[in-house]
């Protein structure tokens, strides 16, 4: 299983401890990249892909691609508020 977060750059609550511990946590510096981004981890074998919250609301693929595939997992993290 690889694992990875995504999450917007100017975001700095969320996934600190996976950040902190070293784990694969990936900044966005523009939302509108969410897409290319999730689709350039898939290519890189991450079948296990945690979205902040606020990224899964400018990501058509999660529900449009991913909703049904059986290799990779999407979970959108609930914000903490």
């Amino acid at each position: 299983m690889k694992l990875s977060w995504i999450k917007y750059e100017k975001d700095a609550k969320s996934f600190r401890l996976p950040e902190a511990l070293g784990f694969d946590v990936f900044k966005l510096q523009d939302l509108e990249q969410t897409d290319s981004t999730i689709k350039q981890l898939v290519k890189q074998n991450y079948d296990t892909i945690i979205v902040s919250n606020q990224v899964a609301g400018f990501s058509e693929d999660i529900i449009k691609k991913y909703q049904k595939d059986k290799e990779i997992k999407i979970v959108i993290s609930l914000d903490k508020d």
